[in-house]
């Protein structure tokens, strides 16, 4: 399956966060080494450590370790596992994240790690997404257990402050990746990530959902605390942390349960504790019960105070099925806190199972939506399970005149126009020349104002993040128009990435090398004293004398560089020369 066929898949709020990988001009050479560098560490790192299905899962979703993979390729080996994969660009919101997994789509960042972030990146890359996520949906426990965890996170309920939280989080990893941002622009950027994550008090259900994923999809372990494996994206695609993270006087495990989720985590640093799951099974429970505490699951006041809070568009269910999708801003209860009154602000859409009722959506209920909640008097059942012929005997049929008094107090009054019924339910009644009066006798709905459609329920049995028909109501933010900077096009970049190419061809060809050819090579590449990468690749092609100069050349960079590129070069001698694991340090890598 091409990325096309994913993409013509997909309904048009999700397609709008689609990238497209042009694969022979999204990367440059040296991105490929930088990808065959990471991948061949990462592997050796990994063989011992990681989950059993980690490499398996390398081959069966066609992850090469020699060049960077492509989409097509991809799709190719996911379809037999029922997935498929898409690429994006960086960080995208978290809802459409978890609405792409619910669907068994997995996004990939677009993007590739530079050279100077290889130990650490901070954005979203391909080796993040594609050797750290994809590996494992070959295990059907494990791509179950995303694909429910993409389920629920679509019903979470989130705040304004999280989408700043997360605005904050792209930009600053955008600006950090661009190699012309200045000091200047980077503190900026860290400043407005703190302010955002200072005014956000971390509680809903979004943002304790977003812990739970980093504690297990992320950085999650699994078997015991004293005898695991890694699992986690984060620590799978990480050259630093994936060795860091094993020292267990540094780095605390704890075993898994739902209390993770008031553990915060920090993007930007290493790990201090990791949770350790026993097995797939057990990440579903503890997934199903942090599900049974929220807002779609249990329904009433509680859930519906949720909606209220988070001041975004909320869907809440009455019992009947009818679905209202708006942001809500009153709900009054009676004397046992029982929700009597619904009323949302702005663009509301009614629906059923789902789907927009025809002529119910955001342009016919521009300025908002109000209705009782409760229990009709003089009536044993919910005014729902009426069927039609029950409903004349009340003097309730279309035409006529309706007087309904809820239990509540509240009345209404006016002509029946249209009882909207789905499933033998009625859950919708239109009324002309109504009038609605509050338990206190207060107006709250006037002939003046229009139509008057009643939502029929006795009750809110289910509250969640964002619309109903999301085909229909799109309230994800629109794609951020920032975008990752684009590879460096200056002229020096250009004619270094030509020297990897050749490197990259002499090395395809499987052929002897020719000596003098690679001698140009050394020469050139002397014009460019801090390519260690590309030294790296021309010594594994040579042999003699010119591969001690280039390991001589090496330590020297080492030397002068210092740093994390200092322990990079060491990494690829020490692959090399067959010198067994590489002492990986402390560093933190996305």
């Amino acid at each position: 399956m091409s990325q096309q066929e994913v993409i013509e898949r997909l309904p048009a709020h999700l397609r709008a966060f689609v990238a497209r990988q042009d694969h022979a001009r999204s990367y440059s050479a040296e991105d490929h080494a930088v990808w065959r560098f990471t991948l061949q560490q990462l592997v050796k790192a990994l063989r011992d450590t990681a989950h059993p299905v980690y490499l398996e899962g390398l081959r069966r979703t066609g992850i090469d370790l020699e060049r960077i993979p492509d989409i097509d390729d991809i799709n190719r080996h996911m379809q037999t596992l029922g997935w498929s994969a898409v690429v994006v660009d960086g960080f995208i919101p978290p809802a459409v994240f978890m609405e792409f997994q619910a669907r068994r789509v997995l996004p990939i960042a677009l993007g590739m790690r530079s050279l100077q972030h290889i130990l650490y990146t901070p954005a979203p890359d391909i080796v993040h997404e594609a050797a750290g996520h994809a590996p494992f949906l070959v295990d059907v426990d494990y791509a179950e257990y995303l694909q429910a965890f993409g389920a629920v996170g679509m019903k979470a309920i989130s705040t304004a402050a999280d989408h700043a939280v997360y605005a904050a989080i792209r930009h600053l990893s955008i600006v950090k990746e661009d190699p012309q941002a200045s000091a200047q622009q980077i503190a900026s950027a860290q400043a407005a990530l703190d302010r955002a994550l200072a005014a956000n008090d971390n509680r809903s259900e979004a943002a304790l959902l977003s812990r739970l994923h980093w504690w297990t999809v992320e950085y999650g372990l699994v078997g015991e605390c004293d005898d695991y494996k890694l699992f986690g994206a984060g620590l799978l695609s990480s050259l630093g942390e994936c060795v860091s993270c094993l020292d267990d006087s540094q780095v605390r495990k704890h075993p898994l349960s739902v209390e993770a989720v008031n553990t915060p985590y920090d993007i930007t640093a290493r790990q201090p504790q990791l949770f350790v799951a026993q097995n797939c099974k057990h990440l579903s429970q503890v997934l199903e019960v942090f599900a049974d505490g929220m807002a779609y699951r249990q329904g009433g006041l509680r859930a519906l105070r949720k909606a209220l809070d988070s001041a975004a568009v909320c869907t809440a269910r009455y019992s009947s099925g009818l679905q209202v999708s708006g942001r809500f801003v009153e709900v009054q209860t009676d004397a046992l806190d029982n929700p009597i009154y619904l009323r949302c602000e702005g663009p509301t859409q009614l629906a059923y199972a789902d789907h927009e009722l025809p002529g119910h959506g955001i342009d016919h209920h521009a300025a908002g939506f109000g209705s009782p909640v409760g229990r009709v008097k003089g009536l044993s059942r919910c005014l729902s399970e009426y069927c039609v012929d029950e409903l004349k005997a009340l003097g309730i049929e279309a035409g006529k005149q309706v007087s309904l008094e809820f239990l509540s107090g509240i009345t209404v009054r006016g002509q029946l126009l249209r009882i909207w019924r789905e499933n033998g339910r009625n859950i919708l009644f239109s009324l002309a020349d109504c009038r609605v009066r509050g338990m206190r006798g207060e107006s709250l709905f006037e002939p003046a104002w229009g139509a008057f459609d009643m939502a029929v329920g006795e009750r809110i049995d289910a509250v969640w993040g964002g619309a109903a028909d999301r085909s229909r109501f799109d309230v994800f933010p629109q794609p951020s128009a920032e975008h990752a900077p684009c590879a460096d096009g200056r002229e020096t970049k250009r004619q270094l990435d030509t020297l990897y190419q050749r490197i990259r061809c002499i090395r395809e060809q499987a052929a002897a090398c020719d000596s003098a050819e690679l001698a140009r090579l050394e020469q050139q590449l002397k014009a460019y004293p801090d390519a260690w990468l590309a030294q790296l690749e021309l010594l594994q092609l040579s042999t003699g004398a010119l591969a001690q100069r280039l390991r001589e050349a090496l330590r020297d960079s080492a030397s002068r560089l210092g740093g994390d590129t200092a322990l990079l070069i060491t990494m690829g001698l020490a692959e090399l020369a067959g010198e067994g694991d590489s002492a990986v340090q402390g560093t933190s890598a996305g």
